[in-house]
């Protein structure tokens, strides 16, 4: 029996989830600022590392080098490292507010690469106050966050190993920090129409692609979870059934969903999410018309090494 997996209840860590949100955007908003562009808006996309969250290494504006900067949700400081080894450090705890905290990271970037704006208008949630003047949220209970590290560790861990074999081109599992969430996205390498004219959608669905990821529960859905879509879903695709039988349909959220309980709660976690991400990925290839030599891939035909 595999060893039991933590749970993530989202009711009673709201607040804090929402804190930590929050502290993701101004990273996510320093990568738009500094980052060369990528197709699907790959470039501001964060990374889950073993201590927390982090860019992926930035060019430093006063061409000084390559510039990080993250969360470290051991130590529940944000910082910025920069490639000569200099760095800054700023306190979460104890209830700091997002301003302090988003105020604090942009000075501690400016002193090591010089002048560097960013947007500091939240996007994805329900609150408009800019991150540098945000007072309301300033929740940071340090357990919480533990907890949270440990089950998203866990979610990243299968989103990988679902990944791994498929011989086309997919995304690292991205940490999305509009949404709040982990996902790894597979491209068939055909182009799709995007939903709508928005910056977002028409630069990050503009392209067909099966996603699987994990997000920790939101207003619109307040449980932690593991979902799939497709991009385009033709008439039919929700009509699935998927493993584990737990997996179902919604509507409202037009994806699959596991939830994270049913997850948890199974005798193999890994196996099981895993299982669904694959379940999802195959209905989806079939519905979508990818090739056949795609779909196989993922189930590892041919294996990735021999």
């Amino acid at each position: 029996m595999s060893e039991a997996w933590p749970a993530l209840n989202y009711e009673q860590w709201s607040a804090t989830c929402d804190t930590l949100h929050a502290h993701t955007q101004t990273l996510g908003k320093l990568a738009v600022a500094l980052a060369p562009p990528e197709p699907q808006l790959q470039h501001t996309a964060l990374r889950l590392t073993a201590r927390g969250f982090e860019t992926a290494p930035l060019p430093a504006p006063d061409g000084s080098g390559a510039l990080v900067g993250g969360l470290d949700l051991h130590a529940h400081e944000g910082f910025v490292e920069h490639s000569d080894g200099r760095g800054r450090r700023v306190a979460l705890t104890p209830d700091r507010p997002v301003a302090e905290v988003t105020r604090e990271m942009l000075a501690a970037v400016r002193a090591l690469v010089g002048a560097v704006e960013i947007n500091t208008t939240p996007q994805e949630v329900s609150w408009t106050v800019p991150l540098d003047e945000d007072s309301e949220h300033s929740s940071y209970d340090t357990g919480a966050v533990a907890s949270y590290l440990a089950v998203v560790t866990r979610a990243a861990l299968a989103l990988a190993a679902f990944r791994a074999p498929y011989r086309g081109r997919a995304t690292p599992v991205n940490a999305w920090w509009g949404s709040f969430d982990l996902a790894v996205s597979l491209f068939s390498g055909l182009a799709a129409e995007p939903p709508s004219d928005d910056f977002i959608m028409r630069n990050a669905m503009d392209s067909q692609e099966i996603a699987v990821g994990w997000w920790p529960g939101d207003p619109n859905y307040g449980k932690a979870a593991l979902y799939a879509y497709a991009h385009p879903a033709p008439e039919g695709f929700a009509d699935a059934t998927l493993s584990p039988p737990a997996a179902r349909w919604e509507g409202h959220l037009g994806e699959y969903v596991l939830d994270w309980d049913d997850v948890t709660s199974s005798s193999d976690p890994h196996g099981t999410a895993v299982a669904f991400a694959r379940s999802a990925f195959q209905h989806s290839c079939l519905v979508c018309g990818w090739d056949p030599a795609l779909a196989g891939s993922a189930e590892g035909k041919p294996p990735p090494l021999r």
